[in-house]
């Protein structure tokens, strides 16, 4: 039996290199995004059960609408509660309540974690491709099967990085109101109106002063 060529081990190992490397591309865009979804939250927690996040002053954030286009939650405190708060200059400016939003759909969701998984799934198919090319190199039968067998088994490694395209997306949440970005600013700016005006005529009761006394001349 004539010995393995070392170009089909070489194209074995390469394409287990770069079957690693999609491997670790996808887990360290998936813990990038994480940490994107933690700075943007504040430091927030999600309650699963519940269905809504505490901040760091233990408040409640509730849903309030779905954004349909780009498939988020959006979550809101009551501006009674936000405004009020001795950390609010450091929380948030609006006066509608802090805002967080969440991604219904699993990981990748958005278009920037979408296309770090099309690199990761790019890397992996040159790691399948390049041991069926060395097979049309005028190889033995046997060095035929272990370059056949080796790119079945980066092929079914590499599965879980596909998956995300027949996934199909998360069902829509019937109990929220379907609100665009541009609809949710309209709704901020509405209430943070509401509760300037609110909060205006309290400050003007409280400055009112003393009440003229009838038939006394003002001096």
């Amino acid at each position: 039996m004539e010995p393995v060529s070392l170009d089909v081990w070489f194209a074995l190992a390469y394409g287990g290199f770069l079957l690693l490397v999609a491997h670790v591309l996808d887990v360290l865009a998936r813990r990038t995004a994480a940490a994107t979804t933690s700075a943007r939250s504040g430091g927030f927690e999600y309650h699963e059960g519940h269905d809504a996040w505490t901040c760091s002053e233990d408040q409640w954030l509730w849903p309030i609408s779905f954004d349909p286009e780009n498939r988020v939650t959006r979550y809101r405190a009551s501006p009674t509660v936000c405004n009020p708060c001795p950390v609010k200059d450091n929380c948030t400016p609006s006066h509608a309540g802090r805002e967080v939003v969440r991604n219904i759909d699993s990981w990748p969701s958005s278009e920037a974690e979408r296309f770090h998984r099309g690199i990761a799934c790019a890397v992996v198919v040159l790691g399948v491709v390049w041991p069926i090319a060395v097979m049309f190199q005028g190889r033995t039968g046997l060095e035929l099967a272990i370059l056949g067998v080796s790119s079945a088994i980066i092929a079914a490694g590499s599965w879980p990085l596909w998956s995300h395209l027949r996934r199909a997306p998360a069902r829509f949440p019937d109990h929220l109101t379907a609100l665009g970005l541009e609809d949710n600013e309209d709704q901020r700016a509405a209430i943070s109106a509401s509760e300037l005006a609110r909060r205006s005529g309290y400050g003007s009761i409280r400055k009112t002063g003393p009440r003229a006394v009838p038939g006394k001349d003002a001096r």
